[in-house]
């Protein structure tokens, strides 16, 4: 038995559908029915929002047409982590399994736990306890915030328990969320009280070329996840086959949603009525079917949220999982528990940091630069697809990206586009964005002696038995 094997390793449990739902998961969250409002106030039109949303569909299937390559060729547990280490080595690597930790998941996770505990609760609900340092607020207690930490702990647990119980939870809630949009969509179109005339292209609206890239900000937000699936490459049957179409498929489905849930809104309401409105899906529902409608939808939209804090839970815990194995995080997440079989320290973890950021409200800033620094580090993961094309050209390959080398240099000058007017528009954003992936390279600095002898250490076989406890 190997090393590797005894110290307890994750099984491959999860099938093609299984693998699929936790892409539509990821993806269908929040920000499909926040961000049109605020897209619209960039462009002004019903058509011009309906081609934002389908560009922004077209760069995360180019990114999943890349990421599909690179799974089937490294089908191992951590997604961009594992594949940046492959291409360039460990410090890249690092800083991606930190942005993972901050930006990708535990901020996320904090953002919709609360997101669902405000839905949920409705109304205001003042603060318990609220601790100040001039205008900033350093902690805040609630109803709110105490439900979404619950909420955190007991999705945890379950994915903790076993991965088994994990993947029924998270078909479950998908199923549900699933059939939601579509008997809005369909209700909507076929019975609700709209006008097509809402899709008419006004004169003089659009925001141009510059307003448009700044909108796509938003959308990029709202297609982030459409990676979910490579972050367990290691759990996923036949990941030559199953990890490409999960990823492809998922992305397509969640696109044809996104463009049709969008039509709805227009149908329900003129594009000045929804311009700037947080709540577009909520005040579609009370357009198209009355006020009553409209509290069932935000009821519906709660239950859809833990979905993607469920998906989240579950995909987030395998970054750090990979990064300790490779000796490059602390070994104790390296653990895979003795009879669960998942990586229960790990997960532990990641709740700990997201409850942190809900009693902190640190998500509230966090939100703002997702979009940015996540695009960075997918740029930096497909220019490694190309580089192993041109390094590594005899690794076996069981599924090629679709029109290479145009589909990762599509995905790259477009995010190029985002992150050029991100920095534009929104200079505090692009510097906070930078200042996470320089603590990143800083935090490795300082860890990189203690880190090369917990590798020396796992190579001699050191820390075996303390992985077995």
């Amino acid at each position: 038995m190997s090393r590797q094997r005894s110290a307890g390793s994750l099984r491959r449990e999860i099938g093609l559908v299984s693998a699929l739902v936790l892409v539509v998961a990821n993806m269908v969250g929040s920000g499909v029915f926040t961000t049109s409002g605020f897209i619209l106030e960039q462009l002004g039109s019903g058509p011009a929002l309906l081609l934002c949303w389908l560009v922004g569909g077209l760069f995360a299937l180019a990114g999943a047409l890349c990421y599909g390559e690179l799974g089937a060729m490294l089908p191992r547990a951590g997604g961009e982590y594992a594949y940046l280490q492959r291409a360039f080595g460990a410090a890249p690597a690092f800083v991606s399994g930190w942005i993972s930790l901050i930006v990708g998941f535990s901020a996320p996770i904090a953002a919709a736990a609360i997101a669902f505990a405000r839905y949920l609760l409705g109304g205001s609900h003042p603060d318990w306890l609220r601790l100040m340092i001039g205008e900033r607020q350093l902690l805040s207690l609630s109803a709110v915030t105490l439900l979404a930490c619950v909420t955190v702990l007991v999705f945890s647990a379950v994915h903790m328990h076993s991965l088994r119980l994990g993947q029924r939870l998270q078909n479950g809630l998908t199923l549900f969320k699933v059939l939601f949009i579509l008997v809005f969509i369909g209700a909507g179109l076929l019975w609700g009280r709209g006008d097509l005339a809402h899709l008419q292209l006004e004169s003089g609206s659009g925001g141009g070329g510059g307003g448009f890239a700044v909108a796509l900000i938003f959308v990029s937000f709202a297609y982030s996840g459409w990676n979910a699936a490579a972050y367990l490459g290691s759990e996923i049957r036949q990941p030559g086959r199953n990890l490409p179409l999960a990823l492809v498929a998922g992305t397509l489905l969640v696109m044809a949603f996104y463009l049709l849930l969008n039509l709805v809104y227009l149908y329900a309401l003129p594009p000045a009525a929804l311009q700037g409105t947080l709540e577009v899906g909520t005040a579609a529902a009370t357009a198209l079917f009355g006020p009553r409608a409209g509290e069932l939808f935000g009821l519906a939209i709660a239950l859809g949220l833990l979905s993607v804090l469920s998906a989240m839970i579950m995909a987030g815990p395998r970054v750090y999982f990979a990064m300790a194995r490779d000796g490059l995080f602390f070994q104790r997440f390296g653990r895979v528990h003795a009879t669960r079989n998942t990586p229960a320290a790990a997960i532990l973890f990641q709740a700990v940091v997201a409850i942190g950021m809900i009693l902190c409200a640190a998500y509230d800033s966090l939100l703002i630069y997702i979009g940015f620094t996540l695009s960075i580090t997918a740029m930096l993961t497909v220019l490694g697809l190309m580089w192993l094309r041109h390094r590594c050209p005899g690794l076996e390959r069981p599924y090629r990206t679709f029109a290479y080398p145009f589909t990762p240099l599509f995905f790259i000058g477009g995010n190029l586009w985002i992150v050029f007017y991100t920095v534009i528009s929104r200079p505090l954003v692009g510097l906070c964005g930078l200042a996470t992936l320089a603590l990143g390279l800083l935090l490795y600095g300082l860890m990189r002696g203690s880190l090369t002898r917990q590798r020396a250490a796992l190579a001699d076989g050191s820390l075996v038995a303390g992985a077995e406890d």
